[in-house]
């Protein structure tokens, strides 16, 4: 299986709708991958807290309406990273939700996420946008997507309830800042090594809002391998995994087998 992870510079002086023709281009040049796999937040920046409610949009939006378009031409399963959602409401505006989007090479919406774990203890995305609370798995021809955003990744138990449900790959987009790198890839493998599943962890690279990107996109194997990790800059991360190794690793190493809680 090919996964091709999209790095995306979000540059201040790029504008949303711009930015969004740009990404779509990325994704449609990615044909011949099975998977690709786009940032946290791309649209406005993980950061840019004042633009939130500016750029937000519908499930069905500008931003779905584009990247369906793209996976379509492309014929890949795209991880469209997440949206500042604007979510029906009654009378006035509905509550904001950092949402992820996954479509089908068909182009057709497979799942949402609506990100359960905001960052910001009390300011921020933890003050401007509601909690989800379903966890999302979506199952693909060769694997099980189990799917998080960012923060989630510092939860174990999230993912311990994405692997009861069937996930095999962790597909995980974040804006994660550069001064917690090191948080960055240790958790990653962490979660690779104890859930005995791949991790495809895709952030951004450039700047939001004064909070310098980690970038450092990575993938990891089911025994906490890094099979490829980018630089700092806007990258497109290619990886070829096996999605069989998963099962043959809980096979040989049987650790899930031997949870008490």
């Amino acid at each position: 299986m090919r996964a091709s992870l999209i790095q995306i510079a979000v540059d201040e002086g790029e504008s949303v709708e711009s930015r969004r023709v740009r990404v779509a281009s990325l994704v449609r040049a990615q044909a011949g991958a099975d998977l690709v796999v786009l940032p946290e937040l791309w649209t406005t920046g993980a950061f840019a807290y004042e633009e939130f409610g500016r750029h937000a949009e519908p499930l069905d939006g500008p931003t779905h309406e584009a990247m369906a378009k793209a996976a379509s031409d492309a014929g890949v399963w795209l991880h469209a990273g997440s949206i500042p959602e604007r979510a029906p409401g009654g009378p006035g505006d509905g509550p904001l939700y950092n949402t992820s989007l996954v479509f089908s090479p068909a182009g057709e919406l497979a799942a949402s996420y609506r990100k359960i774990h905001r960052f910001g203890f009390d300011k921020g995305e933890a003050v401007l946008m509601s909690a989800g609370r379903d966890l999302v798995t979506v199952p693909l021809p060769a694997t099980t997507l189990g799917v998080a955003t960012c923060y989630d990744l510092r939860f174990p138990e999230l993912f311990r309830g994405l692997v009861d449900a069937g996930a095999e790959t962790l597909v995980i987009p974040a804006g994660w800042p550069e001064r917690r790198r090191a948080h960055w890839t240790l958790l990653a493998q962490a979660r690779a090594v104890e859930n005995q599943a791949y991790v495809l962890a895709c952030g951004t690279a450039g700047t939001h809002a004064s909070v310098p990107q980690a970038g450092h996109s990575i993938v990891v194997d089911p025994w906490g391998e890094v099979l490829a990790e980018a630089g700092a800059d806007e990258e497109i991360l290619t990886v070829d995994f096996d999605p069989s190794r998963v099962a043959a690793t809980r096979e040989q190493f049987p650790a899930l087998k031997d949870r008490v809680l």
